[in-house]
Order: structure tokens, then C-alpha cells, then sequence
């Protein structure tokens, strides 16, 4: 269990205190007892068929007190809280526009649904969310510098060309770049945890270019995580030089990326799958974490208890004649 304010868990201290000195006051007592001549008067001064009640009352007042400074400390539980409107973020699409990209596995295509749910995706982002647009086959290229226009991503989404080659890991690199560039203009130190991501769509098949596992350990040490989306399914074909190609995705490299970078790997073979993977990451960045105050989740049981140890005090009180 975590705490706002764990240092006011040293007045549990007390709590050992007052079982020492109820202890200490109970053997007084006894030997108090012992000193009497009259045994007549013995039961009056100890009446021992309540001892056992008094004891389970003063437990319950020590473990209610405990309790109670528990929750003075203030537990506390990690929650998602939407992103604050006023924050800073990045993200850019890398988007795979190889010839492979034209495989139909994916309807109408891999690069068309791409399109499609890329340009949703967009849309949905917090108004202050730049975002920015990396193309790459055989090399990577910006077609979009981060920015709050989205009509200017989704006029550039529209009638993508398709190219020879796949540099999935210049896109990477690409990306990284674009980043870097960009937060330098409000941020001087890049540390382990930037406003930044980077979704990847692509069906994962590198033909050249720097390897991609190397960019992911550049994004990872940047801090900067990829989340990809590996579009297309293990039959899917391309017609090249009138010949039918296969071009199944590889997922297995794309989820590669993702891991080593700190991300997220999502596999689309339907348009829906497509969107559904969007809709993914998009929680990723609409939503933070933080960790807060748990107190009212405990009160209930702090009442109970309460309760519980003044009636058995009540209950364990002398009855006198």
C-alpha cells in the first residue's frame, strides 16, 4: 500500500506505547489485588469473569486507533484521469507507403485502410495534441511537421503514392528526429518520460534501411515509445511484373519494436481491427495515471470498527449494584 503522507505513520508509534502501558497497568493492578487481607472484597477490586472482555475492548480501541492513523497518512491508488488540456504532446504517424502496402488482404487495401483510420484517429485527438505525418518505403521522408491543423495531416493522407522498398527503421529514425526538433522548442531536457509517441502502421516486412530494432533502442533511450500497428494478414499478395507475390505481415517485427521501445503492438487484419487498435492508443494519450488520496474507500471499516469496539466497551464496562 502506497501513502501521500507516509510520515504520519510514525504515530503508530503510540500505539505499542499503550499496549505496554495498559500491560504494565493490569500487572500493577494484580499485585494491588494480592495485598488484601479480605478476600471478600478480592472479586470486587478484580473481578476476573471480565478480564477477557476488557482485553478484547482495549484490542479493539488500539487496532481502531491504528487504523485511524492509517488513514491519516493517506493511502493512495494509481488512477487514469483524462489528460490536462493544457499539456504539451506529440504524436507522429510513421506510415508505411511500400508496394507491398497495396496488398487487398485488408479491404479495399492495407494502405487505403490505413488511410481511413489514420485520418479517424487524428480527428479524435485533444485539440492540443500535435500531431505530424512520416512516410516511408525505400526511404523516409516528412510530409507533415507537427501541428494542431489536422486538415493538414488528412490532406496529406489523401492519394498516397506507393513506393519500392521498406525502411522501417529510418522511419523510426525519422520520427525520432522530428520529435527531438520538436520539443526542443519547449523542452531542454529530454528525459525518461517525454510528451511524446510514435504509431507506427505498417505490415512489418524490412527491406532495407538501418535495422529497426536498432531506431527502437534509440526511441527507448530518448524516451520515446512506439506503439505499432501491424496491418494485413500472412496471405496477403501484391501483383509485381504481372507475377503474384506474397507479402504476409510480420507481425513478430513489429511487436519486436514496440517492446524494446516501451510501447504497445496491435495486430489489424480487418478495417475494424484497424480502427479498434487506434482507439487503443488513442486511450494512451487522451489518458495519464496519477496517484491519488484513497482514503474514502477505507472510512466504511474505520466506522465499523468504531462501532464495534464502543459497544464491546460498553459491554465490558463494570456493572455496579
Amino acid at each position: 500500500m502506497s501513502f501521500l503522507e507516509p510520515h504520519r505513520l510514525w504515530f503508530l508509534l503510540v500505539v505499542p506505547g499503550l499496549l505496554v502501558a495498559y500491560i504494565l497497568l493490569q500487572r500493577r493492578k494484580n499485585i494491588y489485588a494480592l495485598s488484601f487481607t479480605n478476600m471478600a472484597l478480592l472479586d470486587a477490586v478484580v473481578p476476573s469473569r471480565v478480564s477477557w472482555r476488557r482485553h478484547l475492548a482495549v484490542g479493539l480501541a488500539l487496532l481502531t486507533l491504528a487504523f485511524g492513523i492509517v488513514l491519516l497518512a493517506q493511502p493512495s491508488k494509481v488512477v487514469r484521469v483524462p489528460a490536462s488540456v493544457k499539456s504539451h504532446f506529440t504524436v507522429v504517424l510513421a506510415l508505411d507507403v511500400s508496394l507491398s502496402m497495396a496488398a487487398t488482404d485488408v479491404a479495399p487495401s492495407r494502405i487505403v485502410a490505413g488511410e481511413v483510420a489514420a485520418k479517424q484517429f487524428v480527428a479524435q485527438l485533444p485539440p492540443n495534441f500535435e500531431a505530424g505525418l512520416v512516410l516511408f518505403a525505400g526511404k523516409a521522408t516528412l510530409a507533415v511537421a507537427p501541428t494542431t491543423d489536422r486538415s493538414a495531416v488528412t490532406k496529406a493522407l489523401d492519394g498516397l503514392k506507393l513506393g519500392e522498398r521498406t525502411a522501417t527503421g529510418e522511419g523510426v529514425y525519422t520520427s525520432l528526429d522530428v520529435i527531438k526538433q520538436q520539443l526542443g522548442q519547449t523542452h531542454t531536457d529530454v528525459s525518461a518520460h517525454v510528451p511524446a509517441l510514435i504509431v507506427m502502421i505498417s505490415d512489418g516486412y524490412r527491406t532495407s534501411g538501418r535495422d529497426q530494432n536498432d531506431a527502437a533502442r534509440a526511441a527507448k533511450a530518448q524516451g520515446v515509445p512506439i506503439y505499432t500497428v501491424a496491418v494485413g494478414t500472412p496471405s496477403g499478395v501484391v501483383t509485381a511484373q504481372g507475377q503474384m507475390v506474397g507479402v504476409p505481415v510480420k507481425v513478430d517485427e513489429l511487436e519486436e519494436i514496440s517492446r524494446i521501445s516501451g510501447g504497445k503492438s496491435y495486430v489489424a487484419s480487418t478495417p475494424d481491427d484497424l480502427l479498434d487498435a487506434y482507439h487503443a492508443v488513442g486511450e494512451q494519450l487522451v489518458y495519464t495515471t496519477q496517484r491519488r488520496d484513497n482514503t474514502s474507500d477505507y472510512l466504511p471499516f474505520l466506522v465499523l470498527l468504531t462501532l464495534l469496539s464502543t459497544a464491546v466497551g460498553l459491554f465490558a464496562a463494570p456493572r455496579w449494584p
